[in-house]
């Protein structure tokens, strides 16, 4: 029997959290009150933020870190330089992906199938578009949003200066992570075991690649594709231009999330509650650090890696 999925397409403890959450306040995109966070856990190598109830997406926007809590249908904004919450921001049911613009911050709200587009200057609510199925990951292609419907096996590319639907193309099953090289989009299908290659300007399919089991997430390192095969525990590496594989590394238990620093690679192992520092040159693992429990997703900015702690309801600061 194969184990569960990442959180952002079957998780088997989502029941026992979305049971205890509250209703969506009447007021979305109203700030509480913000406050500072004290880090729960501290080392020489990392430090803990305490976040909402059971954090998956993770996006940075220059300044702050932004954190989808699927279990508290909130965001949550922190200054990156010292993890101090700035506020927190009502959006959808179960949100799951984050993504910034440049001047706003995309949320998937898995269970209201829809994105919601928040102002990153104060977290006001600029507007809400309905999508596929239970929106996953979402990207921005530099002018346009696009996100991953998990159930209804396609992508939607929305125009990101008002989030109308600009193309619906159809991909394998279950897509969950999605990611922008610079010219085309790939596609994570997680119950096909394949990568899909759409051309950015088109949606037209131009290759589909296969990977491990479960592939969830996708980084771009500038040249190459990087995928984290869920139930493999492995990461393969695609060339970007032919969807060639480099190589196939072992990592930990149930890697999720997967991002670049600009040198190195950084995977979420779920199982192993640690997350695995890998040259991009040649795979080979450089690093491992313990973060909280439920490591899901990762993200860079520019100095630190960050990783949403799922059941821990933290977030992990990570020395480069």
């Amino acid at each position: 029997m194969r184990r569960p999925i990442l959180a952002v397409v079957v998780f088997l403890c989502l029941h026992v959290v979305l049971s205890a959450q509250v209703p969506i306040s009447a007021n979305r995109g109203q700030a509480t009150q913000t406050q500072k966070a004290g880090p729960p856990l501290e080392s020489a190598e990392s430090a803990a933020f305490n976040v909402g109830k059971f954090p998956i997406g993770i996006t940075f926007d220059g300044t702050n870190i932004w954190v989808a809590n699927g279990g508290s249908n909130t965001v949550t904004k922190l200054q990156a330089s010292d993890g101090a919450v700035v506020g927190t921001f009502n959006v959808g049911k179960f949100p799951i992906g984050v993504a910034f613009d440049g001047a706003n911050i995309w949320v998937a709200n898995g269970e209201s199938n829809n994105l919601m587009k928040l102002r990153a200057s104060d977290g006001a609510v600029l507007g809400a578009f309905n999508v596929g199925t239970k929106p996953a990951m979402v990207a921005f292609d530099g002018a346009n949003i696009w996100v991953a419907n998990e159930h209804s096996n396609n992508v939607m590319k929305l125009r990101g200066s008002d989030g109308a639907v600009l193309g619906t193309f159809n991909v394998g099953k279950t897509p969950v992570g999605v990611v922008f090289d610079g010219t085309n989009v790939w596609v994570a299908n997680s119950d096909s075991n394949v990568v899909s290659k759409l051309r950015t300007s088109d949606g037209a399919m131009l290759g589909t690649f296969s990977v491990g089991r479960v592939p969830l997430s996708v980084a771009f390192d500038g040249a190459n594709i990087w995928v984290t095969n869920y139930e493999s525990d492995s990461v393969t590496k695609l060339r970007a231009s032919d969807g060639a594989v480099l190589g196939n590394f072992n990592v930990g238990k149930a890697p999720g999330g997967v991002a670049f620093d600009g040198t190195n690679i950084w995977v979420t192992n779920e199982d192993s509650n640690n997350v695995m520092k890998l040259r991009a040159s040649d795979g080979a693992v450089l690093e491992t650090f313990t973060v909280g429990t439920l490591p899901l997703q990762v993200a860079f900015h520019g100095a630190n890696i960050w990783v949403t702690n799922g059941r821990s309801n933290s977030v992990s600061k990570l020395k480069k």
